[in-house]
């Protein structure tokens, strides 16, 4: 038996799962479905062949506002998690607002541990660049004109 089953009864894993899950799937849907979402709602405001100041000002506005609904989800899923596990964040300092005096010791005792929504984030967006590399690398043929 592994650690990470005796320390978690079988609903808290599936919960825990779960919110993994979500955040896996909201920092894919930041990279793929919210431009694609921007780019749809364009595309209906659009009424001709020749872009308007009006769709492009929809895209824009589109991304933004699902990019930052999607980074709340994010966040809150993250804090779900952190309460489940019994994770404590504290607050530190930023690096660039530390002393480069003699301080330094104690902001190393404040390191912070990585834990699986970090993990969940860092996965997914490798995994995204990566798909996006293999499409565009072998599957989306070439843009030059064939002589």
């Amino acid at each position: 038996m592994s650690a990470a089953s005796t320390r978690y009864p079988a609903s808290l894993r599936l919960h825990r799962a779960g919110l993994l899950a979500g955040m896996a799937a909201a920092t894919t849907l930041i990279w793929t479905g919210a431009p694609l979402l921007a780019l749809w709602v364009g595309s209906r405001a659009q009424t001709s062949s020749q872009p308007s100041m009006t769709a492009l000002l929809l895209v824009v506005v589109t991304l933004g506002v699902s990019c930052f609904l999607l980074l709340l989800a994010l966040q809150r899923l993250s804090r779900a998690h952190d309460r489940l596990v019994g994770r404590r964040r504290s607050r530190g300092h930023t690096p660039w607002l530390r002393s480069l005096s003699g301080e330094r010791v104690t902001y190393e005792t404040q390191l912070a541990a990585v834990g699986a929504p970090e993990r969940v984030l860092v996965a997914s967006v490798v995994l995204v660049v990566l798909v996006f590399e293999a499409w565009f690398f072998f599957l989306s043929g070439s843009s030059l004109p064939a002589a």
